[in-house]
């Protein structure tokens, strides 16, 4: 099931693809995807919720997996992956592609007010606190905490102390 608020801005250039798994796909208020953006349900039934306001800017991938939820004034940057889920592995004897898939992290949960730099990959269980800043390039598979900066140097914050 694919939810867009009316007030939200889907390029047409984007790609969502519906669920056949009943996965939701959400977006919420005043959000904006942008041109090929791709969105699309894959290895699990988890849903797909980006919040008010949020960006999600072009050559974006978002597959559904075991959940991904996007919060309130989120900029993500171009390029970036969503990959809330895992391919199995242990078996040599049997092809990748037919093990089916790991057991969930949790998916991915972003907090509000995050930013998150070009060609980031968040992987499944990755949980970014509110006003987190992640560096481009960065991969993210865990918990990073609220009002962090992750990735790069950190920023002189004017009027501290050295």
């Amino acid at each position: 099931m694919i939810i867009i608020d009316p007030s939200a801005r889907v390029s047409p250039l984007a790609d969502i693809e519906d669920s056949v798994r009943g996965s939701r796909i959400e977006i919420r208020k005043g959000a904006i995807i942008d041109a090929f953006v791709k969105i699309k349900p894959a290895g699990g039934s988890g849903d797909v919720v980006i919040g008010e306001g949020s960006v999600v800017n072009a050559g974006c991938v978002i597959y559904t997996g075991n959940g991904v939820h996007i919060g309130k004034g989120v900029a993500v940057a171009a390029n970036c992956t969503f990959a809330p889920v895992n391919h199995e592995f242990i078996r040599r004897d049997v092809p990748i592609r037919a093990q089916g898939f790991r057991p969930s992290k949790g998916g991915i949960r972003i907090g509000d007010d995050v930013w998150i730099g070009a060609n980031c990959v968040l992987l499944d269980g990755a949980v970014v606190g509110e006003g987190c800043v992640i560096a481009a390039g960065s991969i993210v598979r865990g918990v990073l905490e609220a009002f962090k900066i992750y990735g790069g140097a950190p920023l002189k914050v004017l009027g501290e102390r050295q």
